[in-house]
Formats: C-alpha cells, structure tokens, sequence
C-alpha cells in the first residue's frame, strides 16, 4: 500500500483550514486517511503549523510519499532536516550528540526569523494604524477649517460699512478733482 503525506480540506468556503494526514494514495483528499499529524491554516500571518514531530518523522522516515504543498510544510518546520541528519547517523557520517546540536542550531534559526517576521508585521501594522490615524486627524481638521470658513461670511457682513468707507473714497477724489478746475 502506497502511504501520501498530504493536506485534508476542511473549513468554510474562502476560508480554508487543513489537517495533515498520512493517507493511503488510493484514498480521495478528504477521505479516509490512516493517522493525523497535524494542521495547517494559511489565513494567519505567518502560517499556522502545528505537527506532530515524532509522528510525522516516523512516517517520513518509513518512505511516505509527500504532496507539494505538504513537501513544503514538512521543510519550514524541519522534518525532512532531522530525516537527512538521522540517514547520516545510519551511515555513520554522524552521531546522535551531532544530530542534536546541528537541529537545534537550525531550530533557533529558523525561530528567530519567524519571530522577527512577526515582529515586523506587527510594527507595520502599528504604523499604518498610526497613519491611518495622522490622516484621519488631517481630514477633521480640513472639516473644521471649511465649517469655520462658512460660518465667517456672517461675521464678514459686520465689517462691509468699512468696505463701503474704501468706496467712498474715491468719490471724494472725484470731488477734489473737480475743485480743481
């Protein structure tokens, strides 16, 4: 019987969730399957994968076949990285002590970039909440400003007597000049 590591569908429409399933290849997608892994859900950032190692491992190391996707999932989270070190322990190119400490090393790698992913998506998520904010404020100010410019016209209405007192003005200039002559 020919074993695939692969994803299950579940969840609703346009929001897909997935178990990972070690199933027989015979088996339809969201058939029967023989043991569950773990899950996966691509609508987090980052990606949600929550597997059992040792499971997963032993079924890798068994010579299950692999989806894709599941090919994919299975590298991020390191399982075929122990499978490789553990095939060099069984030819004696390496010791468990060995194995340990180069996965572990990987691990804290590997940790810390997700870490700073997130890290980093949350400060942009903070900035642009922090912006979204700068132009909200922006946009009540230019409201306040145009209420206030329409209430002004009232207050403008008081002071046109001294508008008229300028065009007065000239019509005195009119008399001077009439003087003159």
């Amino acid at each position: 019987m020919a074993t695939k590591i692969r994803l299950q569908r579940h969840g609703k429409k346009g929001y897909a969730f997935y178990h990972v399933v070690a199933a027989d290849s015979r088996a339809p997608r969201d058939g029967r399957f023989i043991e569950k892994l773990g899950t996966y859900n691509p609508n987090t950032n980052p990606a949600t994968i929550d597997l059992d190692f040792d499971k997963t491992l032993s079924w890798v190391s068994k010579g299950a076949e692999m989806s894709d996707t599941a090919r994919a999932i299975l590298s991020y989270r390191g399982v075929l990285y122990k499978n490789h070190l553990l095939r060099g322990v069984a030819k004696g190119a390496l010791t468990e002590a060995d194995v340990e400490k180069k996965f572990e090393a990987w691990l804290n790698d590997k940790d810390a970039k997700i870490s700073k992913k997130s890290e980093g998506l949350s400060d942009s998520m903070k900035k642009a909440e922090a912006d979204r904010l700068a132009a909200e404020r922006k946009v009540n100010e230019e409201r306040a400003a145009a209420i206030a410019a329409k209430n002004a016209p009232e207050e403008v209405e008081e002071e046109t007597p001294a508008e008229e007192g300028g065009e007065e003005a000239p019509a005195e200039e009119k008399t001077d000049e009439t003087e003159e002559k």
